[in-house]
C-alpha cells in the first residue's frame, strides 16, 4: 500500500518537474532582444543612400573549446562561420536599406568563375565576345570577430526536500563578446568600432526521491530532470545584429553618416459634395418633415 501511494506521488511530482517541456519553445531572457530587435528593422535609413561594404572574414578569436567534464573536446564553443550571420545582418538591417554587401569571402571562387566565363565567350564568340560587367568595389570594409567567451560567469541553484522528496534547480550564465569595426577603404581609418556582449543562459530542473521502507531494509530511489541551454549560434546571431545596430549609431554620432528624416506627407481632405441620389432623398423627405414639425419651426 505504501509503495502504491509512493508511486502515485512520484507520477504527480514527475509531471510537475517536467512540465517545463510542454510550455512551448524555451525563450531565455536576452539582454539585447528587447531594445535591439525593434531597432534592427526600424532604424532610419542613411541620408546618402546605401553604403557598399565588404566582409572578408569574421572569425572566432577566443580559442575556446566546448566544455566537457568527462573527456577532452576538440569542438569549438562558438560557430566558425559567423561571417554568414554578419553578411545577413548587414543586408537586412533597416529593412535592407543600409548596406550593399559585395562578395569577398568567396572571392577566389568568384574570380575563377568569371575567368571561365570570359574564356568560354572568347572561344565561341571570338574577339567580339561580350565582356563581363566590372566587379563592384566597396567603399568600406567591415572587420571584427568573436573576441570573448566567458563560461560560468554566474551560477547557482536551490533545492528543498521533505521526507526525502523534493525538487532542485540550477542555472549558469556565459557571456559572449563580439567586436565590430568599419574601415574606410579610401583612407584606411577606422571610422567606427563597437563591442557588444550577449548573455547565454542555461537552466537545469530535477526531482529526486529517496525513500526507505520495510523497516529500512529496502530503498527506493528516483531522479528525473530537464536541462535547457540557449543555443550558442542564436547568441552569436543576436550579438552580431546588436553590433550592427550599434555600429550604425556610432557612425551617426561621429558624423560618418546621417539618418534620413521621415517626411510625413499632409493628406488633403476634400469635402464631400452631395450626389444626385442624395439630393433626390432630401427632396422626398423635406415635405414630410415640414408637415410633421411645422414649416419654419
Amino acid at each position: 500500500m505504501k509503495l502504491l501511494l509512493l508511486l502515485m506521488v512520484l507520477s504527480i511530482l514527475t509531471g510537475c518537474a517536467t512540465s517545463q517541456a510542454i510550455k512551448g519553445e524555451y525563450e531565455p531572457p536576452m539582454a539585447v532582444k528587447n531594445s535591439t530587435y525593434k531597432e534592427f528593422d526600424t532604424i532610419p535609413k542613411p541620408m546618402m543612400g546605401k553604403v557598399s561594404v565588404a566582409v572578408y572574414s569574421f572569425k572566432d578569436q577566443t580559442g575556446q573549446r566546448r566544455p566537457s567534464s568527462t573527456q577532452s573536446s576538440f569542438s569549438t564553443a562558438v560557430t566558425q562561420g559567423a561571417e554568414a550571420f554578419l553578411i545577413k545582418a548587414l543586408r537586412d538591417v533597416g529593412n535592407a536599406g543600409w548596406f550593399d554587401v559585395v562578395e569577398r569571402v568567396g572571392l577566389a571562387s568568384l574570380t575563377q568563375e568569371r575567368q571561365i566565363v570570359r574564356q568560354m565567350r572568347e572561344a565561341y564568340e571570338g574577339a567580339d565576345a561580350k565582356k563581363l560587367q566590372p566587379m563592384r568595389f566597396a567603399g568600406m570594409i567591415i572587420e571584427g570577430g568573436i573576441t570573448g567567451y566567458d563560461t560560468s560567469v554566474r551560477s547557482g541553484g536551490s533545492a528543498a526536500r521533505i521526507l526525502g522528496i523534493g525538487p532542485s534547480t540550477k542555472f549558469s550564465e556565459d557571456i559572449i563578446t563580439v567586436s565590430l569595426r568599419a574601415i574606410s577603404v579610401n583612407t584606411g581609418l577606422v571610422i567606427a568600432a563597437v563591442n557588444v556582449q550577449k548573455t547565454i543562459y542555461s537552466t537545469a530542473d530535477s526531482l529526486a526521491i529517496l525513500k526507505f521502507y520495510d523497516k529500512g531494509t529496502q530503498v527506493f530511489e528516483f531522479e528525473s530532470g530537464l536541462t535547457l541551454n540557449e543555443p550558442g549560434s542564436l547568441a552569436v546571431k543576436s550579438a552580431i545584429e546588436a553590433a550592427v545596430v550599434e555600429l550604425i549609431k556610432e557612425g551617426e554620432r561621429t558624423d560618418v553618416w546621417d539618418f534620413k528624416e521621415e517626411v510625413i506627407s499632409e493628406v488633403e481632405i476634400t469635402p464631400l459634395k452631395p450626389t444626385s441620389e442624395y439630393i433626390d432623398i432630401i427632396e422626398e423627405v423635406e415635405p414630410v418633415l415640414n408637415t410633421t414639425f411645422g414649416q419654419g419651426n
